[in-house]
């Protein structure tokens, strides 16, 4: 009696890993007909109604333009002011060799932050 509770334990055990594999394997699957569906669903969408999705792209697409455009635009700019920086920096310590050193470790310090 004893042998026979063993034994239906471990199949039961052996039952329950083979569950695992399987149980992961048909989320993934789930998963991926769920975004398949909805590729198919907006697939549809974009066939029915060209001009909609077309004034979304010019739009959200000219947004973006606008954005990186900016965003280029803000680097460029703080790349000229760090070299006008390193420009003064540079020129202080020609005039005030002694000075400027204690000046220099201030700044550093405080952009440290």
């Amino acid at each position: 009696m004893a042998t026979e509770q063993t034994s239906n334990e471990g199949q039961q055990e052996k039952g329950n890993e083979n569950a695992v594999p399987n149980a992961s394997l048909l989320t993934i699957v789930g998963f991926r007909n769920a975004v398949m569906e909805q590729y198919r669903k907006a697939k549809e969408n974009a066939e029915a109604y060209p001009y909609v999705w077309g004034s979304y792209l010019i739009v959200y697409g000219g947004f973006g333009l606008w954005v990186a455009y900016r965003y280029k635009k803000l680097r460029n700019t703080e790349d000229r002011v760090r070299a006008l920086q390193e420009k003064l920096r540079t020129l202080r310590q020609e005039r005030d060799p002694t000075n400027s050193s204690a000046v220099t470790e201030k700044v550093k310090s405080s952009t440290d932050k």
